[in-house]
């Protein structure tokens, strides 16, 4: 409908705007020459390469007057305002010593093709005519200058039938700006692939210029049209200029080591040199990262980066302000129910808080309100079948293996649990439980007997916080460092054997812990008890996953291979081309992040135990991090949870043999097709050591993008194929499958906070005492004032939401956002095939899930493991493998 319209008043513009537009004025070539289009015109000969162009403007997602602007902009596209000329991959200017292939003379858009339908809304798509001769050869690149006012995305230019060489393509994806913007012309190369030293002569320079001009020069700071990578510290967090309680330190060299993020370049804060200042939050959303790497017009069209914007923008001043007045608890889960059937009521005159600044389909998406009630909750999964089940202690410890988090549980080889903390600083850290406390749950087996047959496994959160443990209790928070001893019965369950809660001593670090027991139980106040001890152990666990196994162990430890890449990997580069699909929006969401969710006082911060020491203890785990343990078989083999086995299929044989999380069919689906594909451009060891491309990619990546881990042993030398595959399937595993892990499932197990408390505000009630005497007499309700608070739930359940979600113009493992992406028939092949085995997975997985012997899979809350399956449609589902890490 939207097409036809414009399409009917072009009928009857576009002839004219062709006509005057083609012969007037004057334009610059690509060597600076300024040349009269007219007197270019009179050379043009008769034989022309018919072309089509597609491309999108960006007023596309303007709410306001969205036809009128968008139907002048078309007009305004055609005629002299988009200049083309392609570049020869095969010849050179025989009248220049340019080492440079040929560029051919300038074409410009035609006309607006109406009758072919667009790809995705807001595109369109035009004719070109490039005129031609004999001498070009094959063209391998084509400059475009922008002469409007405004930019545009070109999603791809493709050469009907060029003589000698048929149809020619080029997958472009990218935004050009009006040529005042840049330095030089924006070039785009054909979907060729080229090792470096197999680019043919002409293309060379080319290829090289381009990724200079990616590099920049590391001065300035960085405009919305720049398109340059480059590296920074952690240094945009906090803000010193807004008093000390924005103070956090800076993550990146010295003390805390960090991985790198994406340089902006922005001024220095007025308190701390060192600190770069932050953007106003309103403007959040503009924040630095080249153009490219920003989300897609569809993204911003689910309100998924827009319902981001407001959540910190508008809904957590306006909860603040209601809770300011009025603090609020939650009495009884029956009440938390109702934020699933109803909403939450909020004052009149509060509402306009929410709402100031959002546009209608944004206050509908995001506030989901009658004016009375709003955050009316879509119902979490853990609770949508079995209201109570995620009370039980099955549950509690299916989700070790088969929840959002179930990337920490390991099995227990030596007992009782000790601690790597260095004693001479902390004391004696090691576990306090003793066999005679945990005999009768062990199944008439002895400890040492259960460790033989692989029986005791442990959720172990004790070290990692140990030593943050006491800053963070002089927050609000009221925490302990646990850990969960379990057992693995015949059935293939897991079952909760003892909860150990420790604090640091009173008297100093250097004591030791002081730790507590906590036994399962059924009935009366120790019930009670139990189901607390369970809630600290889940409190430990959702920060921990938030800030390490989710935003540290898959978005920060990925986003200096996305800056490497571009740096030093050309277009043409093959794994540029495997790599970029599993890079899209994870610059953009990470430096979304740093604004408004890690930030100091941010979202995570608000809504999270570690509170302010959030990023810091991040910086501290972040020391243990290894590159090659992000492999799934040596992650699950250094968690002692699965062996190396040559005689299983994937080369490992898991001991917890119901291990929902434990893919390792995506693993080895992934890792077949890198391989075929490498094979396919590396015949050998040499050829590795030879690309200097991939060299300077991988040794920038090392130690440039985790320069603080720069010398570790670990790192993969790059000198053999094996090396390339194993490291570029950690990197994709890592954007992917790992990250569809441990994101997706945040709503469907988090969405209901007592399955998962974020934080606990007061520590567990001694007997004799008024807290004690409320768990006797009104259990649910000192539970529900333990944990998270009113508005704590409230913002913690709009955060999670919002990034379980998939966006409409997602692309899932196995799948490419462009059929063309190659001009490789072997690759694409390859492709197919992985394709069709990542299918085959899901297949199997969805059997695995109706399979009544494996208990793991659903469990008392009847929620099947779905977080691993590749393809989902948009929205909130449980399921489904972004190519990438994209919220």
């Amino acid at each position: 409908m939207f097409g036809k319209i414009i399409g009917d008043a072009l009928k009857t513009t576009g002839d004219a705007l062709r006509t005057t537009g083609d012969v007037a004025g004057s334009v610059v070539n690509a060597g600076g020459n300024v040349i009269d289009r007219a007197t270019d015109i009179g050379r043009i000969g008769n034989r022309k390469i018919k072309g089509k162009v597609i491309l999108m403007r960006s007023n596309v997602l303007d709410f306001n007057e969205f036809h009128s602007t968008v139907l002048d902009g078309f007009t305004e596209l055609l005629g002299s305002g988009i200049v083309l000329q392609l570049v020869s991959a095969t010849h050179v200017d025989r009248h220049s010593n340019d080492p440079r292939g040929k560029v051919g003379r300038r074409a410009y858009l035609e006309r607006w093709l109406t009758s072919l339908p667009p790809l995705f809304a807001g595109e369109s798509v035009f004719q070109i005519n490039f005129e031609w001769d004999e001498e070009f050869g094959y063209p391998g690149a084509f400059y475009i200058r922008n002469g409007h006012t405004s930019e545009f995305f070109l999603k791809s230019l493709t050469l009907e039938d060029v003589p000698g060489y048929g149809k020619v393509h080029f997958d472009c994806n990218s935004w050009v700006y009006p040529q005042r913007r840049y330095n030089k012309d924006r070039i785009f190369f054909a979907n060729k692939t080229y090792l470096p030293s197999e680019t043919p002569d002409p293309l060379r320079k080319y290829r090289e210029e381009e990724l200079v001009n990616l590099r920049g020069n590391g001065k300035g700071e960085r405009q919305e049209w720049d398109r340059i990578y480059d590296y920074d510290v952690y240094n945009d967090i906090a803000d010193p200029d807004g008093g000390d309680k924005l103070v956090r330190p800076i993550l990146g060299g010295s003390d805390y080591p960090y991985p790198r993020r994406g340089r902006t370049g922005r001024p220095q804060t007025r308190r701390d040199p060192n600190s770069e200042s932050r953007l106003k939050s309103i403007i959040g959303l503009n924040i630095y990262v080249p153009r490219d790497e920003n989300f897609g017009h569809l993204k911003m069209g689910d309100f998924l980066g827009y319902a981001l914007k407001a959540l910190s923008s508008n809904i957590k001043p306006g909860l603040q302000s209601i809770f300011d007045l009025t603090p609020g608890e939650f009495d009884k889960f029956k009440e938390l129910h109702n934020l699933y059937e109803g909403g939450f009521p909020i004052p009149p005159n509060v509402f306009k808080t929410f709402t100031d600044g959002l546009t209608a389909p944004m206050f509908k998406e995001l506030l989901r309100t009658d004016g009375e009630r709003f955050l009316r909750f879509p119902v979490p999964q853990v609770i949508k079948d079995n209201k109570s089940g995620w009370r039980t202690d099955e549950e509690f410890a299916r989700e070790m293996i088969a929840g959002v988090n179930p990337i920490l549980i390991r099995r227990l080889q030596h007992f009782p649990p000790s601690s790597k903390l260095d004693p001479k600083v902390y004391g004696n850290q090691n576990s306090t439980i003793t066999e005679e406390q945990i005999k009768n749950g062990l199944e008439g087996l002895t400890v040492d007997e259960a460790i033989k047959d692989n029986k005791l496994y442990i959720l172990d959160h004790h070290d990692a916080l140990m030593p943050y443990l006491k800053k963070i209790n002089s927050t609000s928070t009221k925490t302990y460092a646990t850990r969960t001893l379990l057992f693995l019965k015949a059935d293939g369950t897991l079952k909760p054997l003892v909860i150990e809660l420790s604090l640091p001593h009173p008297q100093g670090d250097e004591h030791g812990a002081i730790s507590k027991l906590y036994f399962p139980a059924e009935n009366g106040v120790e019930s009670s008890i139990w189901q607390l001890a369970k809630a600290y152990v889940a409190v430990n666990d959702a920060g921990y996953h938030q800030l390490i196994c989710h935003w540290l162990h898959t978005h920060a430890v990925l986003e200096p291979f996305v800056i490497a890449t571009h740096r030093q990997l050309s277009v043409l580069h093959p794994i540029h081309k495997l790599l970029v699909p599993h890079y899209k929006d994870t610059m953009f969401i990470n430096a979304f992040a740093r604004q408004t969710l890690v930030n100091a006082d941010g979202l995570l911060e608000s809504t999270h135990f570690q509170s302010k020491y959030a990023m810091e203890l991040s910086s501290y785990v972040y020391k243990e991090w290894n590159f090659l343990e992000q492999a799934l078989p040596a992650d699950l083999i250094k968690r002692g949870v699965a062996i190396q086995d040559s005689s299983s299929s994937h080369g490992v044989k898991l001991l917890i043999e119901d291990y929902p999380f434990a893919g390792l069919e995506i693993w080895s689906t992934i890792k077949n097709w890198v391989a075929a594909y490498c094979s396919l451009y590396y015949k050998d060891d040499n050829a590795i050591q030879n690309d200097i491309e991939l060299q300077s990619w991988w040794k920038e990546a090392r130690e440039k993008g985790h320069a603080d881990k720069k010398d570790e042993p670990w790192w993969p030398k790059m000198h053999t194929i094996a090396e390339l595959v194993e490291s570029c399937t950690i990197i994709i595993w890592i954007g992917s499958a790992l990250h569809a892990a441990v994101n997706f499932g945040q709503y469907p197990y988090g969405g209901f906070i007592p399955n998962r408390p974020t934080l606990s505000r007061r520590f567990m009630p001694e007997v004799g005492s008024k807290e004690y005497k409320e768990l006797e007499s009104n259990p649910e309700k000192a539970f529900l004032k333990t944990i998270n608070s009113q508005m704590q739930c409230l913002l913690g359940m709009s955060l999670i939401e919002i990034l379980s979600r998939h966006a409409s113009d997602e692309v899932y493992l196995g799948q490419r956002a462009s059929l063309e992406w190659t001009a490789d028939k072997d690759a694409i092949n390859a492709f197919e095939k992985f394709g069709e085995e990542v299918h085959g997975v899901e297949q199997r997985i969805m059997e695995r899930n109706v399979n009544i012997n494996l208990k793991n899979r659903t469990g008392p809350a009847n929620v099947p493991y779905t977080l691993l399956i590749p393809s989902s449609t948009e929205g909130l589902t449980g399921r489904g493998i972004p190519n990438s890490i994209s919220i």
